[in-house]
């Protein structure tokens, strides 16, 4: 029998997710036949750590993977579920993306202190988010609200929502889902006004490249369509070499044209007081390429100047 021990965070969502692709393996390990046991461990990041500042201010890249890649490196454990949006583009060499389930709900989404949705807020309605992200877009589709830094995991948050005066609060629709608090939505953010971060809503399961068992059971487990997409929005990202500090947004969905996959990815990077917002759109077969084309058209358009007035 095989021992896989699998890395994560210990918030209450990462604790749920974890559990919930533990639970699939094991389903696949009988489909296959396979003789597997599964051991969970909680590993603290320094995004965890640090909770009392935003995250553009934290600084580096891979806030919340470190630590669980350090134990990979040491033998610790086999692999780790992270929320793809937490990845870097660039992975360190001898660790791999292994397998991509299927995606959730990639939009953003407001929950509000009375059930009301972003066109009902009241003028100069105070909104947490710990995003620039999201209050570059935000504050460019409604200039008058006023954004406040807001950390912590799900929970914390939600409190924070009743305690500390807020209107409202911006959160990831795919978190909630997962936990089993889609009720407390009062409203999802469209795409077209929020695009997503990268990897939003999917999970990324990552190994190290030379373990071929885990890798051979991870190629059972990816959903195609979802690694596609995400592989996109991951290019996009690596070309502007950015992170969840910087406010850029992509997401690729897929279509069909004569059976073939097509990716239409949108990629976005905006001012972080929201008036500057470039956007791009284009459609394409080779995710890598596509990601690389999009970023560098919004590169002629002058991100690299916003991202770069951003990071100093």
């Amino acid at each position: 029998m095989r021992k896989i021990v699998v890395g994560t965070r210990q918030s209450a969502l990462a604790l749920t997710q974890t559990g919930q692709v533990v639970e699939q393996l094991r389903e696949l390990c009988k489909q296959l036949g396979i003789d597997c046991e599964f051991e969970v461990k909680k590993i603290v990041t320094k995004g965890d750590r640090i909770l009392d500042v935003t995250l553009s201010k934290v600084g580096g890249k891979g806030l919340f993977v470190k630590e669980i890649e350090q134990a990979m490196f040491d033998g610790e454990i086999d692999l780790a579920v992270h929320s793809m949006k937490d990845m870097p583009a660039e992975l360190p060499e001898g660790l791999i993306i292994g397998g991509v389930p299927r995606r959730e709900d990639a939009r953003d989404c407001l929950i509000s202190s009375d059930g009301r949705g972003l066109d009902e807020l009241p003028q100069g309605a105070k909104v947490g988010t710990s995003s620039l992200r999201r209050s570059c877009q935000l504050q460019n589709y409604r200039p008058d609200l006023k954004i406040e830094s807001l950390r912590g995991n799900i929970d914390s948050r939600l409190k924070k929502l009743e305690t500390e005066g807020f209107d409202a609060i911006l959160l990831a629709a795919a978190g909630l889902h997962r936990i089993g608090w889609q009720d407390r939505i009062s409203a999802y953010i469209p795409a077209e006004l929020s695009l997503p971060a990268v990897g939003q809503g999917a999970l990324c399961i990552e190994c190290r490249s030379d373990d071929e068992f885990v890798l051979g059971l991870l190629k059972h487990y990816n959903h195609e369509p979802t690694a596609l997409a995400v592989a996109a929005e991951r290019s996009f990202l690596a070309k502007l070499n950015g992170g969840c500090q910087v406010p850029i947004g992509a997401y690729a969905s897929l279509g069909d044209e004569g059976g073939n996959p097509v990716i239409t990815l949108t990629g976005m990077v905006g001012s972080p007081d929201g008036k500057q917002l470039l956007k791009e759109t284009m459609t394409g077969t080779d995710p890598d390429k596509l990601g690389r084309k999009v970023a560098e058209a919004l590169i002629s358009q002058g991100a690299e100047d916003i991202l770069a007035t951003v990071r100093s």
